[in-house]
């Protein structure tokens, strides 16, 4: 039996300013900690037909909290009430109850009874009780006095009988008590009066998830492109919501993780949850964003499905960067110590990325917050009118009026090399110099690119550009960059040399 506090929930409901009137029906708020670069859906219903153990649906990066408002009778004084439909995976401590026809109404305590029948649990019930056996040879009827081990004992008119209980078929009398088909709550309520009362309860629940992804159409000319957007929800909570309202919360949100994972039988405490076009309707909320689709869906479970979460937006305003980043990876200087040793570490990225940008502003036909997700770029062929995919990448949350970048793969057609030219040292005057020469070559024939070539300054904080082939812009304490025109079949340089002093 599971007790909870519950004394507080009338004066609070009492305090709180009602909007609206509530509208019956299940309400399912799902939240997402999904890495949208390695969460696979697949993965977890690959498991599932499998058959997964008691933790699996803990495992889903994710929960959801479902608010049920349904009419019920009630008797006056003290009296109960049961809800069997809730998730298989409900956390019972995080379970509430309102009655919004009478606040007054007091919750003297609550259960969450999961002893749920199975061929074991009802054979264990049945101990000093009467039961029918049936095997290939006979017909046994008597007391069952054990079950365990594979076998069955069985006192009968003429003695003791063991059984083998795989090939035993059982016949019983009544359901035992305890024994539940579904996992219920239960409620001992005292109501001031009786009759239909309309009551709200909600409780979180595992099992749930969900990601964005979006879909990136490039027009070849890589001005504009076509943007839209989908939700894969995934629902492994053990129950079906029907005719339900969904509502997603996009947003870190902070939860109590358990040491150890959840069981239905054992469940750790959570941290609270705050509360057209056939998208999603979005609006602030608390911290976060909260996405609600504007009509009723019917999330079945062990499903994943797709809903739309926006409209595809047609010639959203994009543009092409490609990205010479000879030395991305190398880490440099530590703090408080000056790279000093004379080694080049030479071209740690030889490739040029090959960038797409976009602005999430109403001027692009956007201008609503992005929930973090996959997106996939494709291009028409003009040859033949078909769809062809020419990379993906991941975005992160993304408020209104921040720009998209994402990197869709290395151009093949236009490379770069860097070569170090010059390295002096002078440790008396705690100075270092360092000369570079930055190679492109673009080998395309009818084409012309531009290329910005960016460059991590990373042997000690305190530097000065001391010479350039051409003004370079500094992007932080540690990187300048160059845009460098190619034009076609032709070559560039940019050369620099770079004071250190410490």
């Amino acid at each position: 039996m599971l007790i909870a506090l519950m004394s507080v929930l009338p004066s609070l409901a009492a305090c709180t300013t009602v909007q609206q009137a509530p509208k019956e029906g299940i309400t399912l708020t799902v939240y997402s900690s999904a890495d949208p670069a390695g969460f696979d859906p697949q993965r977890f219903v690959a498991q599932q037909r499998m058959g997964a153990g008691p933790d699996f649906a803990w495992q889903v990066p994710g929960f959801g909290v479902v608010k049920n408002v349904r009419r019920v009778p009630l008797k006056q004084g003290r009296g109960s009430m049961s809800l069997a439909d809730v998730a298989a995976y409900i956390d019972p401590t995080t379970v509430s109850i309102i009655d919004l026809t009478d606040p007054a109404t007091a919750v003297l305590d609550q259960r969450f009874e999961f002893d749920l029948v199975s061929p074991d649990k009802l054979l264990e019930k049945y101990i000093d009780r009467p039961i029918t056996v049936m095997d290939e040879l006979a017909e046994y009827s008597g007391t069952l006095l054990s079950a365990s081990g594979g076998r069955l004992v069985i006192r009968t008119k003429d003695g003791i009988e063991i059984i083998p209980s795989a090939q035993a078929r059982v016949t019983m009398g009544d359901l035992p008590q305890g024994l539940m088909t579904r996992p219920t709550l239960s409620w001992t309520l005292d109501a001031p009066k009786g009759g239909e009362h309309l009551m709200r309860t909600a409780y979180q629940t595992g099992g749930l998830t969900w990601r964005s992804d979006y879909n990136l159409v490039i027009d070849p000319s890589f001005t504009k492109a076509d943007l839209g957007a989908w939700v894969t929800l995934l629902n492994l909570s053990g129950q079906s919501f029907d005719d339900a309202s969904l509502k997603l919360v996009a947003g870190n949100v902070q939860r109590v993780q358990p040491r150890q994972p959840m069981r239905m039988e054992r469940a750790q405490a959570m941290a609270d949850a705050g509360g057209a076009g056939g998208g999603f309707e979005e609006k602030s909320f608390a911290e976060y964003h909260l996405y609600t689709l504007p009509r009723p869906v019917d999330l079945p479970q062990n499903g994943m499905q797709q809903i739309t979460l926006f409209p595809t937006v047609s010639a959203v305003p994009v543009e092409r960067v490609l990205v010479f980043d000879g030395t991305a990876p190398w880490a440099g200087w530590s703090v408080g110590e000056p790279y000093v040793d004379a080694g080049d570490p030479g071209v740690q990225n030889p490739k040029v990325a090959v960038l797409v940008r976009l602005m999430n502003d109403k001027a692009s036909g956007l201008g609503i917050p992005l929930p973090a997700g996959k997106i996939r770029a494709s291009m028409i062929d003009a040859t033949d009118g078909s769809l062809e995919f020419i990379g993906e990448d991941v975005i992160g949350h993304t408020p209104r009026d921040e720009r998209v970048t994402i990197r869709i793969g290395e151009s093949f057609d236009v490379v770069g090399s860097r070569t170090r030219i010059d390295f002096t040292i002078d440790h008396a005057r705690r100075t270092m110099s360092e000369s570079v020469r930055i190679e492109l070559r673009n080998r395309k024939q009818d084409e012309a690119a531009i290329v910005t070539v960016r460059e991590r300054l990373y042997r000690w904080a305190q530097w000065s550009m001391t010479a350039e082939s051409q003004p370079s812009t500094k992007t932080s304490a540690q990187a300048v960059e160059w845009t460098v025109p190619v034009p076609a079949g032709e070559t560039r340089e940019v050369t620099y040399t770079v004071t250190y002093q410490w």
